[in-house]
């Protein structure tokens, strides 16, 4: 099986985005492996995991905590393997190094110029390896 991979576009601010799509996961009892290897993003998630919605909590560690086995969102570094190869968010302008090991990959674009460029690269290199790319764009009213 080839891991889906679905690009969210537009989505403002990209890390309440990406909070909002880890939360459905993990109300759908859904493993994700955040791949985070910049401190900077890896540390902004793991507040807004924890912040971004007063009535709930999303339960997670870094990767590297000895809980992350038994957590069911892991915010990653280094990619390392979770344990479960469900859902993985990238984080990184690249394309994640394990990528291919989880069933499905969600990648979150922001507006940024810079930002899409580099997702643009990152799709063409799945398109060019054969994989089904789908894009949601978060700017168009669900249908």
């Amino acid at each position: 099986r080839m891991t889906r991979i679905d690009f969210y576009s537009n989505a403002d601010p990209r890390l309440q985005a990406v909070c909002l799509l880890v939360g459905k996961a993990f109300s759908r009892r859904m493993k994700v492996l955040i791949f985070a290897p910049e401190v900077e993003s890896a540390q902004s998630m793991d507040r807004l995991l924890w912040t971004f919605r007063a009535t709930s909590f999303i339960p997670h560690c870094f990767g590297h905590d000895k809980l992350a086995g038994n957590t069911p969102i892991v915010i990653s570094r280094d990619g390392a393997q979770p344990g479960h190869d469900e859902v993985m968010v990238n984080l990184s302008p690249d394309c994640p190094p394990t990528f291919s090991r989880f069933r499905r990959l969600i990648e979150v674009v922001g507006k940024e110029p810079e930002e899409r460029g580099f997702a643009r690269e990152r799709w063409r290199f799945y398109k060019e390896r054969g994989y089904e790319v789908n894009h949601i764009d978060l700017a168009q009213p669900a249908s």
